[in-house]
């Protein structure tokens, strides 16, 4: 049985996708997806066969993955606001049997590939005959479900292949470590496309809960006003957003969790969080496992420097050098590479993430940062995340991102772009004399820029450290940056 029939049988009438305009229980979901799969057989396609979404988070762009699931095919959600380059490249990469996209405009010229509309999926949910699948395919554990792509600033992206056992044992592992009942409400906060956007999928079939799709640009905190959220997914800074809007802080504390992940979280931050009485759960993930790899076991009640515990099904150790590997039953199948996914193992099965750090002496992992961030300065190896650490617990600077800038006498010194609550408080000076207090000289950056509004990653909540490396080699940041 597949996983939307067996959540239908479980959950029958219980709700499982809520938007503006309807509320569809999990037998719906499963009568729905039928005549979407349906259609998808008609077009000839087979379980195997790869389905690219171009779509942004709708309720159709969920269904449409929930008939994919039944059906066998793959989905390889794109993220829709790739220039149209990167888009090609993305495509070629994934070589899709059909391409599903919310506007022919995104598909780029002369695609060789074939295409459908999602308001025709759309119609085909809403009018179509019930059809009865040719077959279900048996759940297999390492049947391909995802193509989940990395890359999102330049270069060729990465198509990472994850099969149903990764994502069930994702969610599973979860679960163990933050429940997750039936009635209960997953809020859609994150694109699709991205691992903890998708994730929330399988949790609501596994478990009955249920999954909350906003409107495009609809505001988070007018999504927790209007649907009964009980958890959500952001990054660092979307909860800095939330924090600023009044009308956010009395639904975000209704909540039962808060999970916090992305990138690393600034300690003003958390202590502003931690003090306004939010259920925030800290967590390291990547695409690469599935989405979450360590988690907090309970909402943090005081500044923390860890991720938490390692969840079940996964396995983290750190290597000589600090580098994060991590192998277990999340673990994904391999970049695609030719249309065969090919796994960069070493010998032991452990998959390098290139993100540093430490397991403490109860088992809490601690993430330092990035490898490939990491330079040489004077002959020291400094860690640009460290010193962003450092920034930000100075009062005043809320966030901070540190770069080198190269330097005749030490090869390359930091840089440091900062965002403080009050326009130029506090001054260079002061923040240099704090600095050398707490890290040194030569940890402390040598510039200081003010932003007032970070550049992001395309269709991401991520600020995109390569442009800023390439700025701070410009003598100014441009009027607005």
């Amino acid at each position: 049985m597949d996983l939307v029939s067996r959540a239908s049988l479980l959950f029958d009438g219980s709700p499982a996708l809520i938007s503006s305009t309807a509320t569809l229980s999990f037998r719906t979901c499963s009568a729905i997806t039928s005549r979407i799969a349906g259609t998808l057989h008609e077009k000839g396609l087979r379980s195997g066969d790869t389905v690219a979404m171009i779509t942004p988070n709708a309720p159709e762009s969920l269904l449409v993955m929930m008939a994919l699931l039944r059906t066998g095919m793959v989905c390889a959600p794109v993220n829709h606001r790739f220039p149209s380059g990167m888009l090609q490249k993305t495509l070629e990469v994934l070589r899709p049997d059909l391409v599903i996209a919310s506007d022919q405009a995104l598909i780029p010229p002369d695609s060789p590939f074939a295409t459908a509309s999602m308001a025709e999926m759309s119609a085909t949910a809403a009018d179509g005959p019930e059809i009865p699948l040719p077959s279900t395919p048996p759940v297999r554990m390492n049947r391909p479900v995802t193509v989940m792509n990395t890359s999102a600033s330049s270069g060729t992206p990465k198509a990472a292949l994850h099969s149903f056992g990764n994502h069930w044992y994702s969610a599973l592992g979860a679960a163990r470590n933050m429940p997750l009942q039936e009635h209960d409400c997953w809020l859609i906060s994150l694109p699709l496309f991205h691992i903890g956007g998708y994730a929330v999928l399988f949790r609501s079939l596994a478990s009955g809960s249920a999954v909350a799709v906003p409107e495009p640009q609809e505001p988070i905190e007018r999504s927790l006003q209007r649907f009964p959220v009980t958890h959500l997914s952001l990054v660092p800074t979307q909860l800095y957003r939330l924090l600023r809007n009044p009308a956010a802080l009395p639904e975000l504390k209704k909540l039962k969790a808060v999970l916090l992940g992305g990138s690393a979280v600034p300690e003003p931050l958390l202590d502003e969080t931690i003090r306004a009485g939010i259920p925030v759960y800290l967590s390291y993930g990547s695409t690469e496992m599935g989405s979450q790899i360590a988690t907090t076991p309970e909402p943090v009640t005081a500044i923390s420097k860890n991720s938490g515990t390692i969840l079940p099904y996964r396995e983290v150790r750190i290597a000589g050098d600090g580098e994060i590997l991590v192998r277990g039953a999340c673990l994904f199948q391999g970049y695609l590479v030719e249309g065969k996914p090919v796994q960069r193992l070493d010998s032991k099965g452990w998959f390098h993430t290139g993100d540093t750090g430490r397991l403490d002496s109860r088992g809490n992992l601690c993430v330092s940062g990035r490898k490939d961030n990491m330079f040489i300065s004077g002959g020291e190896n400094l860690h640009p995340e460290e010193i962003e650490r450092a920034l930000t617990e100075i009062e005043g600077i809320e966030e901070a991102l540190v770069v080198p800038v190269p330097d005749r006498e030490y090869g390359w010194r930091p840089a440091a772009y900062i965002r403080t609550a009050v326009p130029g408080v506090p001054d260079d000076s002061a923040i240099c004399e704090a600095m050398i207090k707490k890290t040194g000289r030569l940890k402390t950056p040598v510039r200081y820029m003010r932003v007032y509004q970070w550049a992001m990653l395309p269709g991401s909540q991520k600020i995109d450290r390569k442009w800023y490396c390439q700025l701070a080699f410009t003598p100014s940041l441009p009027p607005g940056a």
